[in-house]
């Protein structure tokens, strides 16, 4: 009942491919359907070593799901400084860290009750 859609499953696959052309890294994916009220149905999480890397990932996530799949964010956040970077897709919601300011925050333990998978890093 709670598999994911076929649309959802693409974009989830092209947002990982970005991350990881670019060497971003520890990406976790939290399923969020299980919560009542949620604002999206995923959140991909990963970190960069700088703002210069995590505009690089950025901009390769982006890159890659409009190219293969024609969509844009709805809403991005955070490139000012690219510390934190929220990428809004609807479904999915991209947070894209530098390593100090996610140890900071640790937004992973606040879904603790929801099913948090690593995913493992593909050289594509």
């Amino acid at each position: 009942m709670l598999k994911a859609t076929k649309g959802i499953n693409k974009l989830i696959e092209k947002i990982v491919i970005g991350i990881s052309e670019v060497k971003g890294q520890d990406i976790e994916m939290i399923d969020l359907r299980k919560i009542e009220n949620r604002i999206c149905d995923f959140y991909i999480i990963c970190s960069g070593n700088s703002n210069t890397h995590v505009s690089a990932i950025l901009e390769s996530v982006k890159r890659k799901v409009s190219k293969t799949l024609k969509e844009k964010p709805s809403h991005t956040e955070g490139e000012e400084n690219a510390e934190w970077i929220l990428l809004d897709y609807i479904n999915v919601v991209v947070h894209i860290f530098q390593k100090p300011v996610r140890d900071f925050y640790r937004i992973e333990e606040l879904w603790g009750d929801c099913k948090i998978n690593t995913i493992p890093i593909n050289n594509h």
